[in-house]
Formats: structure tokens, sequence, C-alpha cells
């Protein structure tokens, strides 16, 4: 899943971009306002962290946009500001959760994914395509009876793979959902991945599950 994080403090970013990612989502990182509204207006995220105190626009006149846009995007706050006014004020504006720094790294953790659990929470609770079953809340992938580890960003990758059976995938669409904006088209990163997944997933099995579409990207489909 790709997250956006809005904050001007830029320890405060990239410690939560690189702990995000380490957890397997991609990141993109906004440093104001203005910029962290026209790259939430792609609907391209699947979650907002937004800074309150951040310059050109604030973050509540950011959001206020974002829901007046129809945005329907999560949003969780961060803030230093802790009042009850401040929250009720947060939450009003379209908010979706709050969190007052300093915060703990596990705590942000947590609540982006109940936000992203509520987001999901109308699909299957596990996914599935032939055997290979894939439970999101649990981060569990099975083919068959045998269990497989993936890495983070290989979970991400098919997780994105079994929301879209059947639909091609082209390489452009990977980036935007499993890497960001700062990801280099141009490497095999993709295509590398996509090959670790096989040698996971595919190795040994019928039907083979993940397919190339020469040109295009890939397929995950039954032969």
């Amino acid at each position: 899943m790709r997250l956006l994080v809005v904050e001007d403090e830029k320890k405060v970013s990239s410690f939560i971009k690189k702990g995000l990612e380490e957890e397997g989502y991609a990141v993109d990182v906004a440093n104001d306002g203005e910029d962290g509204l026209y790259m939430a207006l792609d609907r391209v995220h699947d979650l907002i962290i937004l800074d309150i105190q951040i310059p050109k626009m604030d973050g509540l006149q950011v959001l206020q946009v974002l829901r007046k846009e129809k945005v329907t995007t999560p949003v969780l706050l961060l803030t230093v500001r802790a009042t009850i006014e401040d929250k009720v004020m947060g939450l009003d504006s379209g908010a979706d959760d709050y969190l007052t720094k300093p915060f703990a790294f596990q705590e942000l953790v947590a609540r982006v994914r109940a936000l992203l659990r509520r987001r999901t929470e109308a699909e299957p609770a596990v996914l599935q395509v032939a055997d290979l079953t894939l439970d999101p809340a649990r981060r569990i992938v099975s083919r068959g009876d045998e269990k497989i580890d993936l890495s983070p960003r290989e979970f991400s990758l098919l997780d994105y793979f079994m929301r879209n059976p059947d639909r091609v995938l082209t390489r452009t669409m990977i980036t935007e959902h499993v890497w960001d904006y700062d990801f280099d088209t141009d490497t095999n990163v993709i295509d590398v991945y996509v090959n670790y997944l096989r040698k996971k997933i595919d190795a040994g099995e019928r039907p083979k599950l993940i397919h190339t579409v020469r040109g295009v990207g890939y397929v995950l489909k039954t032969e």
C-alpha cells in the first residue's frame, strides 16, 4: 500500500518514511501544505499522515480542501497540540485519527494498520487466487497447505497482484502502488521482485499464477 507523509520537519519525515518502508509500505513525502495537497489530490494513496503545523498551507486547510474535493483517503493528523478542542477541530474537519507528538513509532504503525483495515473491511478477509491465499490482517501467505515467507516488499507486491486478479499491471502501476514517486523506473528492481515472488509461489506448483505480458507488465491469473 502507498502512503503520503506531509511533514515539514525533515528529520521526522525521514524517520517516518524509513520506518514505514521497513514495514513494507511505499511512502511519498511532502514538506509543505501546497505540495502535500497537490500529491494527495492524485488519489493514489491509501492513507495520508498529515502534520497540522506545516508551511504555505496548514494541515487543517489541506484536509478541508481534500474533503471538499471528495477525496476520501483516510487521514491521520499529527500535532504537538493536545487539547480536546484541537482534537475535535481536527476530527470535525474530516480527519480519521489523531496522534500527538512526540509519539512512539509502534503506536504510529498500529494506527496506520487500524485505519487501513477500517478502509478495507468491506473486502474479503482473505484474498485467494487458485490455491494461493493472502491474509492482509495477519500478513500470512500460503500456497495449498504450505506457508510462504515473504519480505515486506514482496508481501506488498503480492497483495497488489491479488487485489487485481486477471488485470494486467504495468510497471508504472506497480511503481505507483508498491514503491514511490522517487523510484527509478529505469531500473530492473520490479522485475527482480516479481522473480522473487515466482520462485516462492510458483516454483514446482500448478497452475502457474504470475505471467509476463511482454512489453507491458505482469498479470496474476490461472493458466
